[in-house]
Formats: C-alpha cells, sequence, structure tokens
C-alpha cells in the first residue's frame, strides 16, 4: 500500500469461460492467504446462464432447455438468482480483501452499485439504485450484482450490459425479479456502446469509490 490507499491489480482476461473465470478467481481468492493481494478481474463470457443461491435447485428440464438455446449453465455459491451473461456485457470480479477497505459486505455491495451509477453517468444514462440489488434504468436493469464473500475476500461481482444481444434475457426472469425489464447502454444511449469504450470509466469510477491506486499487468500505476 503506497499514500495509504490499497493498490488493486487489473487483469484483463478478454473473453473467457465461465468455469475458467471461477477457476481464475479461485487462484486471486488463494492469493490473499499471504497477505492482501486486490485484483480487478475484467472480462467477457461467452453465452452462459448462471445461477446463484437459493433454497431449492433449480429443476433440470429449465436448465436443459437453457442448454438448448446454445448457452451453457453454471451453479455457483454467488448471491442471488439466475442470470446470463454473454458477449457485450462488461463482467467485473473483485478480488478484494475487506479488511484494507471496510469490513462490511453491505458497504461493499454498495460501492459497487455506486461505481456502475457513475458510469453510466459518465457516459449520460441516469441510473439509480433500489431496494432491490443491482443497478437500475427505471424498471430496467442495466447491472446485475452477485457476490460471494469469505472470510472477508470477495469474489463473483457485476455484470453490466453494453451492447448485449438482450433476446438471451427473454428465456428467464432475470435474478428472479418478476415485472422487470432489462436493458443495456446501447440500448439506453441509441448508439453502439461497446465493452471497450466501458472500460475506462469503470476503472475510473471503481478508483473513486473504493479510495484506491490501479495497477496494470505490467505494474504501471493509474
Amino acid at each position: 500500500m503506497q499514500g495509504g490507499r490499497p493498490v488493486v491489480e487489473v487483469v484483463r482476461l478478454g473473453l473467457v469461460s465461465y468455469r475458467e473465470a471461477l477457476r481464475l478467481q479461485q487462484v486471486y481468492v488463494d492469493r490473499h492467504r499471504s497477505g492482501p493481494a486486490h485484483a480487478l478481474l475484467l472480462c467477457q463470457h461467452p453465452a452462459v446462464y448462471t445461477t446463484g443461491i437459493r433454497q431449492q435447485p433449480y429443476p433440470g428440464p429449465l436448465l436443459d432447455r437453457l442448454r438448448l438455446l446454445g448457452a451453457d449453465v453454471h451453479r455457483t455459491n454467488r448471491g442471488g438468482l439466475i442470470t446470463f451473461h454473454g458477449p457485450g456485457q462488461l463482467v467485473c470480479y473483485p478480488v478484494l480483501h475487506l479488511g484494507s477497505f471496510k469490513k462490511s459486505v453491505r458497504w461493499y455491495v454498495s460501492e459497487l452499485e455506486e461505481t456502475v451509477i457513475s458510469v453510466c453517468s459518465r457516459l449520460g444514462v441516469e441510473a439509480s439504485s433500489s431496494p432491490l440489488t443491482g443497478v437500475w434504468v427505471a424498471d430496467n436493469k442495466i447491472c446485475a450484482i452477485g457476490i460471494h464473500c469469505g472470510r472477508y475476500v470477495t469474489s463473483h461481482g457485476l455484470a453490466l450490459n453494453c451492447n448485449t444481444d438482450m433476446s438471451w434475457f427473454d428465456h428467464v426472469v432475470p435474478c428472479g425479479i418478476v415485472g422487470k425489464g432489462v436493458t443495456s447502454l446501447s440500448a439506453e444511449l441509441q448508439r453502439d456502446v461497446g465493452v471497450e469504450e466501458a472500460v475506462p470509466h469503470l476503472l475510473d469510477a471503481f478508483r473513486d469509490r473504493f479510495n484506491c491506486r490501479l495497477t496494470d499487468g505490467g505494474g504501471s500505476s493509474a
């Protein structure tokens, strides 16, 4: 840590399978065993539906139907219900030890929401949080948030719709929230907004909200 601010390594994974992203998250989680090793994993996934922790497992026929659409399906240990990840969606997995920030999961989720709200604002989209987790534009979710936290080390994270094919969401009730829709930066701005356009805004907003320094894989600071 320099200047009293935690240092967070930015890791750009590109397009990576959900299974591989889970493996890499565990690698970065394990690094915290020998001291703070904060990382921000940025990626996109091929089409995949993921399910979070809930009391009853999702019925097999539902998951089989989703696979027939050409998507992968994964059960996870994150919070939240079912959602979709795919190309055109900026997925961010912060692997942080909250002891370097604030030991509060509620605070952490709120800061993730505020980070995304700031990203949207920088791009000209008015977004907000609500009693429902995630970030919303009116009644449409633009960013899903689902995290896991064990011994104050975070994993999983957020998925911001940039120029995602939104038709994938038609086959599920996103995050189990009935009566709400989904949207994307491109849909709201009526122009193509790709992941690469959104990444610098996300990094700036994350650095501001979490009061940290960012370094890339080469070790340069931002």
